[in-house]
């Protein structure tokens, strides 16, 4: 073996070590980290499909459902090979991770729905519980905080609150906002499931920024100081006195 090949051998040697030693701490490496992700999407209206947009294009998969899913056809069709449309249980069942983006007093049927196909799953939860909108249902989420609600109504779920103040325009027109991006507050329980969130507000052109437990989360839901859509992320942290 020539000097040039012992050279290499031993830097081959003390890369798998690093990976090891990686490995071993829990540290995934980058190019792990960075596997596209398949994702459903429960309730395809503005929200949904502005993410869908996004989050093809940075390369993962993404299966959209809605009540009419006949409707969402055309936008799957623009949005090439990584999109497809199914029913809700079939978001549910395709997806690692699961957007849930309905009128919030669907929320306790999807439950019940879709509980084997959601159980241990990532889920992002955009959805508002709205009085006039979705009756007395919504009025008792508001008083314990809407994460903590959907966490109640999803049970074996690892609920991340994501995406639910930023207005729909917004979200689909303003993804890397110059000079800097729109922030999005999110929070959860699952210190795994925050960091995919997290990952995937990146992808989507905006910047996370975690407010703790999804009790914590209620800092934005709608109404509360937090639930502008207008933040960057400095400003943010600053408003949560970091």
């Amino acid at each position: 073996m020539t000097r040039l090949d012992q050279a290499g051998e031993m830097g081959r040697r003390e890369l798998l070590q690093a990976l090891g030693l990686l490995l071993a701490a829990g540290v995934a490496p980058v190019f792990a980290q960075a596997k596209p992700l398949r994702i459903g999407i429960i309730g395809t209206g503005r929200i949904g499909g502005a993410l869908a947009t996004h989050w093809t294009k940075a390369g993962h998969e993404v299966l959209m459902s809605s009540r009419h899913p006949e409707e969402l056809r055309p936008l799957a069709t623009s949005l090439g090979a990584r999109a497809r449309v199914g029913t809700p249980r079939e978001a549910a069942e395709f997806g690692e991770v699961v957007l849930v983006s309905v009128p919030y007093s669907a929320m306790p049927q999807i439950g019940k729905d879709n509980a084997a196909q959601l159980k241990g799953k990532v889920i992002l939860d955009t959805s508002n519980p709205v009085e006039g909108r979705d009756g007395a249902m919504a009025a008792a989420a508001q008083k314990k905080g809407a994460g903590v609600a959907t966490a109640e109504f999803l049970p074996g779920t690892r609920v991340v609150r994501a995406f639910n103040c930023i207005p729909a325009a917004s979200l689909a027109n303003n993804a890397n906002r110059k000079p800097d991006r729109i922030a999005i507050p999110i929070g959860g329980d699952d210190k795994a499931a925050v960091a995919v969130a997290e990952r995937l507000v990146r992808d989507a052109g905006f910047d996370p920024v975690s407010v703790g437990s999804l009790a914590q989360t209620r800092q934005f839901d709608l109404g509360q100081p937090l639930a502008t859509g207008n933040f960057t992320a400095a400003e943010m942290r600053k408003a949560l006195g970091r």
